[in-house]
């Protein structure tokens, strides 16, 4: 299988194996309580990440850059085509009024537009604000207020609307382009709009940018309260994306021998999809854009596109295993899918054991067992994310480790992360010659972790972020000297690798003193179907419980396989003894991680779901708790008799 013969040929090499040494820091009991990694790319000097697309237009202006969907075919775009469209929108952006400095809101889903914007505010001199393209009137009055962007580029017409609605009380109203506008195109209009504007100004604004500039103000997700701004600078920037290339680079493109493209479908109002996007041209790597992650819209594009990796997110990968579980259900092959799950799991953890020099590796009876579910099972896995992808990297939350092994198995490689909005995204990542399945690795290099007496994540490096935008209070809470803490509670083992336990604020504390992080519960119950979304609560309770969405498409297959009608409401099924039966076994799924007193001792189905649109999901799929408590008070009550 190409993955596993990809990774043994690297592990040949002493200059990539050579790229994960680490330092650590032990207390008086001989834990270590600090990593330290050394960097892999020189800091930032001098210029900018807006120089990338001119860099490669000077050094390889017929290499392909990006490819752009139109008419359903992928179309290649040169890195000179790239640069001169980037020139062309920075000159229209000059001649609207944009000064050095000054703020640009791009409230739009993933698309080719949304990186040439970038790129273009950058070489105009500017910091680019993103927007969620579901964010609310509310949530874009204070972004665009709190950021003082005077322009915003929306991607459709309701974009457009929310944004006026939004900033209506606004002593001056931003200047606002729809990017899907019929009669005036956003880029057009700026293209347009520059024509008189000599090329040279853009690049004397481009120049005049140093690596301590700020170069954009992103906002947080909002789970705990209102989003603060996160300042992130040209040399956070690139410290995040030189650093990642150079870890991950190797492995992506040298040896596999092909040339490396993905396909980027998380949103780019998110500050992985932009430091991803920013490795990629760094890397000159192909990449593509998909403006949705719903299973639906992505499988065909992934088909389409055939990426060689994918940067997604938990949801993804559950979806594609569950998908695959589903088709096997469809036609009598339910148990058969079971048995290949469980020989994957045997098998990926015994092949790694090899690779890892830990033991001697599958015996022939699992090779066998693996070899025929290759061919009936984990093919079609690959198929589904269009038949090329050998690796993956996966963020945002934990994944399950079973779920890690099964696509092991199945010949993608998926290496998990961690980081958030003020460290520039990815702190760590496991290493692609040492994985470690149920950890999120070593710190990205330059980087340092440290866990604090309380159990808290601490990050240093270039990476970390200097301030929240016109919040110093919020700033002096969470960075001290240096060192930012993260809110995540999480734990070192002894070669370094970091794992997440919980979010200190979430921490439940039962009636009996018992302190449980529900974040283990949630996740492992999120990637068993039929399940959705929960929220496990106990909180001065005496036991730990849960409320439990069903997920629609889950739903759907489990009618069909039983032959109900499609139609049977929500209110019948979550009283279905055959359907809760179904959701127990996620239960006990879950609670197989953690102690008798931190399981779910009672759950209770609830016929709504949580989503953007009703305030109980952020754009990133995070539960927001406090909404989510407040919204089902009557049902928690219900939990514990009341």
């Amino acid at each position: 299988m190409g993955v596993r013969k990809d990774l043994k040929r690297a592990k040949r090499r002493s200059d990539l194996a050579a790229r994960t040494r680490v330092e650590l820091v032990r207390d008086d009991s001989g834990r270590v309580r600090e990593v330290r990694t050394a960097p892999l790319a020189a800091p930032l000097a001098t210029g900018s990440t807006a120089d990338i697309p001119f860099t490669n237009a000077a050094e390889a202006p017929d290499s392909v850059a990006l490819r752009r969907e139109r008419d359903g075919a992928w179309q290649p775009v040169t890195a000179a085509a790239f640069a001169r469209e980037i020139t062309a929108v920075a000159k229209g952006l000059i001649a609207a009024g944009l000064e050095p400095g000054g703020r640009v809101a791009v409230m739009s889903r993933t698309r080719y537009e949304w990186t040439v914007l970038d790129f273009a505010i950058w070489a105009a001199g500017g910091q680019t604000v993103p927007v969620y393209a579901t964010s609310s009137a509310e949530q874009v009055e204070w972004i665009v207020r709190d950021s003082g962007a005077r322009y915003v580029v929306a991607e459709t017409a309701e974009n457009a609307a929310t944004v006026a609605t939004g900033t209506a009380g606004h002593p001056e109203p931003p200047r606002v382009w729809g990017l899907d506008d019929p009669q005036a195109p956003a880029l057009a209009e700026l293209t347009a709009l520059g024509r008189d504007v000599p090329d040279e100004e853009v690049t004397k604004r481009r120049t005049a940018l140093t690596p301590a500039a700020p170069a954009t103000v992103c906002y947080t997700s909002g789970t705990t309260g209102r989003p603060k701004g996160c300042v992130l600078t040209h040399a956070n920037l690139h410290a995040e994306a030189a650093n990642t290339v150079e870890l991950l680079h190797p492995i992506f493109k040298e040896v596999t021998g092909e040339t490396a493209s993905t396909l980027l479908f998380l949103p780019l109002a998110h500050i992985l999809g932009r430091t991803l996007q920013i490795a990629c041209l760094m890397a000159r790597i192909e990449l593509g854009h998909c403006p949705s992650i719903k299973p639906d819209d992505l499988r065909p594009a992934l088909k389409r596109f055939r990426p060689t990796f994918l940067v997604g997110v938990p949801y993804l990968f559950e979806k594609i295993h569950d998908t695959g579980r589903a088709t096997a259900e469809k036609i009598g092959r339910g148990a058969s899918f079971d048995r290949a799950d469980r020989v994957a799991v045997r098998f990926g953890e015994a092949h790694l054991d090899r690779f890892l020099d830990r033991g001697k590796g599958p015996g022939p009876g699992l090779y066998a067992a693996w070899a025929l579910y290759d061919l009936l099972v984990y093919r079609r896995v690959r198929k589904e994310l269009g038949g090329r992808v050998r690796y993956a990297i996966s963020g945002g939350s934990p994944l399950d480790r079973n779920l890690n092994l099964f696509f092991y198995a199945a010949g993608i490689m998926v290496y998990e992360g961690y980081g958030l909005t003020e460290t520039t995204a990815a702190a760590t990542v496991v290493p692609p010659l040492k994985p470690r399945p149920g950890t999120v690795g070593l710190p990205v290099p330059g980087t340092a972790v440290r866990i604090a007496d309380d159990g808290e994540v601490l990050v240093r490096g270039g990476i970390v972020f200097g301030s929240y935008r016109n919040d110093p209070a919020a700033t002096d809470a969470v960075l001290t000297d240096g060192w930012f803490a993260t809110g995540d509670l999480g734990r070192l083992d002894e070669d370094g690798y970091l794992t997440i336990t919980g979010r200190k604020k979430d921490i439940i504390v039962t009636s009996g003193g018992k302190n449980v992080s529900p974040a283990v519960l949630e996740d492992r119950l999120r990637s068993r179907p039929p399940v959705g979304q929960c929220l496990v609560v106990g909180d001065d309770r005496p036991y730990v419980a849960a409320l439990i969405t069903l997920d629609p498409e889950a739903v759907a297959h489990w009618l069909a396989v039983r032959r109900l009608p499609a139609g049977t409401p929500l209110s019948e099924l979550v009283a279905d003894p055959r359907l809760r039966a179904d959701v127990q076994r996620a239960v006990d799924y879950a609670n197989e991680a953690v102690s008798r007193a931190e399981s779910i001792r009672a759950f209770r189905l609830i016929e709504g779901e949580f989503t953007e649109e009703n305030g109980l999901l952020t754009p990133s799929l995070k539960v927001k708790r406090r909404a989510a408590t407040a919204a089902y008070a009557h049902e928690i009550e219900a939990l514990y008799g009341g």
